[in-house]
């Protein structure tokens, strides 16, 4: 109700307030009612609620690769051997929300979908693999076989396209589309395969997104347009917080850790006939609403989850720091280290030792330092130096 009349009292606004004996431009009258506006409709707006994301109950897992096996984007599937089936998502998991299609139709797609993630990188890997009975690429523009992805990596929620967005109405469907089109979560039109054109579609002006150093894809596939076949496609994302279509310097990457849940969905744009238009044959999707490509509410929830126990070693020494007062010279140490520990031996570097297992130590001499964290448990031991990280002055 309150957006209805926005456009008609912001122009009764600037048109009242230049009556007044002062000299100030319409234009910008125009533009302080809008913001005054726009501030009375946040107020008006009920507050937003935590996102009520689908399938929380199934069990959606991204698997966490080791720092020595990142996979290599190449459209060669070896790199994903070591991911358990039970991360594995199916065609089995799909269903067609246009209600064209059944599984068991021959004209299905069938697919498997892989989903990983590194520590200490905010980038989310993926592995598609998906068979055809009739690829459709042959066309230049969105008419093409389309796994679209949509990531929200802070569970921020609420719309991200510009016609569900409650703005619209008030700031016109081109500002929305500008200012908050997929600039929370974002949408990715992957096309399968992506032959003479790029590899995807960001849905929003911050094509940048689709770019290295943000995004890379490869792909494996032997079909032509028309024919049945078996595709393979290799590709990373950074998802972001904030991406808005100034540009990165401005963006917010989405930081990634252990156990983080995250909204994420994906679905299956499959088209049948080149000659079709834009008319496609079915949409496979792993939400049950359609609008998830729109609205970040509708996505499903995933987990990062922690390092399989195959590859966690039984003790491995860790540590960070933080200079906490430069003028003290005051340094705060954090253990990360894995595994059961008990004891730990820090050697400050400056003849001062400590067994806390987080200690904060202050330096009496500027220098940089060589400090080494010593741990002990059933494992064995473990040791991580680091040389002149710290430096105080």
């Amino acid at each position: 109700m309150v957006m209805a009349g926005t456009g008609l009292m912001i122009d009764s606004m600037a048109r009242k307030w230049s009556a007044v004996p002062v000299k100030f431009p319409l234009f910008r009258l125009r533009r302080l009612a809008r913001r005054l506006a726009l501030a009375a409709m946040a107020v008006a707006l009920p507050c937003s609620t935590a996102p009520a994301l689908e399938r929380t109950n199934s069990g959606f897992k991204v698997f966490q690769f080791p720092a020595d096996k990142i996979p290599r984007i190449d459209g060669d599937t070896n790199d994903w051997n070591i991911v358990p089936e039970s991360y594995v998502i199916g065609s089995a998991q799909l269903t067609d929300d246009s209600g064209k299609h059944k599984l068991s139709d021959a004209c299905a797609p069938k697919i498997r979908v892989k989903a990983g993630w590194v520590k200490g990188l905010n980038r989310l890997y993926f592995l598609y693999e998906a068979d055809d009975d009739y690829w459709d690429f042959a066309q230049p523009g969105l008419h093409n076989d389309t796994f679209e992805l949509v990531v929200d990596g802070d569970l921020s929620g609420g719309p991200l396209i510009e016609k569900f967005h409650p703005a619209r109405e008030l700031l016109g469907e081109w500002e929305t589309y500008f200012s908050q089109q997929s600039a929370h979560a974002q949408n990715y039109h992957i096309f399968t395969p992506a032959e003479g054109k790029d590899w995807c579609m960001v849905w929003s002006a911050a094509s940048w997104l689709k770019e290295l150093p943000y995004a890379n894809a490869a792909g494996n596939y032997s079909c032509r347009p028309g024919q049945p076949g078996h595709l393979v496609l290799e590709f990373w994302i950074t998802p972001f917080d904030y991406a808005g279509a100034a540009g990165p310097q401005r963006a917010v990457e989405s930081v990634l850790k252990e156990n983080k849940l995250i909204g994420l969905s994906f679905a299956l744009i499959d088209y049948d006939d080149i000659h079709s238009g834009d008319t496609n044959n079915g949409f496979w999707n792993l939400s049950p609403k359609h609008t998830m490509y729109g609205k970040a509410d509708e996505l499903c929830l995933f987990k990062l989850m922690p390092l399989e126990p195959q590859f966690v070693k039984p003790i491995a020494a860790q540590w960070s720091f933080q200079v906490v007062d430069m003028s003290r010279r005051l340094v705060a140490f954090k253990d990360l280290s894995g595994g059961e520990i008990k004891p730990w031996h820090w050697d400050f570097g400056d003849g001062e030792t400590s067994t806390e297992q987080n200690p904060i130590h202050a330096y009496k001499n500027h220098d940089h330092y060589v400090v080494v964290l010593d741990v002990a448990g059933p494992a064995g031991k473990s040791r991580r130096a680091k040389v002149w990280d710290v430096v105080v002055k």
